[in-house]
């Protein structure tokens, strides 16, 4: 054993070259069969997930624009809601307002003319009274003067 392990010799011959030379044949048909699609095939799906970024940016921005619109229309459609609620309420009061006037006015005609009323008959009261009372009175001068005699 001693002496296989001594005839081993390395030494560089013809066959290290050949042997690096097929080594540079072959990276060179790797590099054109193998290597340069897959660098290839790598280098679009790169262009087209760039691409695709892009496009989702560009969707993620329109949206963002899509919904300030929507709720600028939102907030707009809010306060002209807001303003025409307030012109009914504002017009429903004046009308209130106005229907109350009327009742009052009509209320206060009402009594008056009640007031009148019961003012002619107070009259008409105070008269007959003063005639009954007259009335009355003669008749009980009348017989407290006949008894008298």
């Amino acid at each position: 054993m001693v002496l296989l392990e001594a005839s081993i010799q390395l030494v560089p011959d013809a066959t290290l070259l050949v042997h690096l030379l097929m080594v540079v044949v072959m990276v060179f048909i790797l590099n054109h069969t193998l290597l340069k699609p897959i660098n290839r095939i790598l280098a679009e799906r790169e262009k087209q997930i760039a691409g695709r970024l892009q496009e989702a940016q560009s969707l993620a921005a329109e949206t963002e624009q899509k919904l300030k619109q929507y709720n600028d229309a939102l907030h707009a459609a809010r306060v002209e809601g807001y303003k025409l609620l307030e012109k009914e309420r504002a017009d429903a009061l004046k009308d209130k307002d106005e229907k109350v006037k009327l009742y009052r006015e009509q209320t206060s005609r009402e009594v008056a003319t009640q007031i009148d009323s019961i003012k002619r008959q107070e009259q008409s009261v105070k008269q007959e009274l003063e005639s009954q009372a007259a009335s009355i009175s003669s008749l009980i001068s009348a017989q407290v003067l006949r008894r008298r005699t």
